[in-house]
């Protein structure tokens, strides 16, 4: 997944003057080199993975011997697992990215100009993400983004749930405890040029703070989806998910959050500090 046999996404002429407009870049930050070259090794061992209904595991302090890789569970799910660093970066600024990015095509475009094409909300969460009155963490659960991004394997339309954090499996004061936060839930994915089908998976982000500001610690179960609020694999018996898109989807996220990392507390400070989203 070479950044440069991909073509940047550019901005229209109604969004070269965005505020924001100056943070699309085509020279992205460089991915952590020790995230990737974790990675780029091949697929570690699935005995290292955790199982969705384990994730509360992220709670204890210190790391996991599986803290980045990706493999094939046992049940034939695709697991993955990336720690990001973002110096700089406070809980209220990721919280805050979350609920704003979405509102427009290029706010999502300058997170990765090579791989994000477009994202919108229901006109209902659009509601909800611009009002003064609703703290800026229920802008996050509850509400639906629709996404076209490449994350490996060509574009693909994505749908993504996000769900309150009860349903990950944490309680608030347990995360609070941890000065962490988490952000997840489960999408669907269909991919352009192979319509095979749509392609459930779970998705976790889990924030906590450290010395010179937050990591995340990513977890994503393909082949899983929420179902009345408990994590199911639903991928028929016998089938497994191809080697390639966790791998691919591991080296994305280290690519993306590495970018995000470089821009997000000036963009915060210019745009999100002490103001209402719009």
């Amino acid at each position: 997944m070479e950044m440069k046999e991909k073509t940047a996404m550019p901005l229209n002429e109604i969004e070269k003057k965005r505020a924001y407009a100056k943070y699309y870049t085509e020279q992205m930050a460089k991915p952590n080199p020790e995230q990737m070259a974790k990675l780029l090794k091949g697929p570690m061992d699935a005995g290292l993975a955790i199982y969705p209904q384990e994730a509360a595991k992220l709670l204890v302090p210190g790391y996991m011997e599986g803290e980045t890789g990706y493999c094939i569970m046992e049940n034939g799910a695709g697991y993955l697992a990336v720690n990001n660093k973002f110096p700089g970066v406070t809980l209220d600024m990721i919280k805050w990215w979350f609920a704003w990015h979405p509102l427009e095509q290029a706010r999502y475009r300058i997170w990765n100009p090579y791989c994000h094409q477009s994202v919108a909300v229901s006109d209902q969460d659009r509601e909800k993400i611009l009002n003064p009155d609703i703290p800026v963490e229920n802008k996050i659960a509850d509400v639906v983004h629709f996404v076209m991004e490449d994350i490996g394997g060509g574009m693909e339309d994505v749908v993504i749930h996000f769900r309150p954090t009860e349903e990950l499996g944490f309680s608030k004061e347990a995360l609070a405890a941890q000065h962490a936060y988490i952000i997840g839930g489960y999408g669907l994915t269909e991919n352009r040029a192979r319509p095979t089908g749509k392609t459930p998976a779970i998705m976790m982000h889990y924030y906590r703070e450290t010395e010179d500001g937050i990591e995340s610690r990513t977890r994503f179960w393909l082949g899983y989806r929420i179902i009345k609020g408990q994590p199911v694999c639903v991928l028929p018996e016998g089938a497994k998910v191809p080697e390639f898109v966790p791998m691919g989807l591991a080296l994305h996220n280290v690519e993306e959050f590495s970018h995000l990392a470089s821009f997000l507390p000036q963009l915060y400070r210019e745009l999100g500090e002490s103001k209402p989203i719009q």
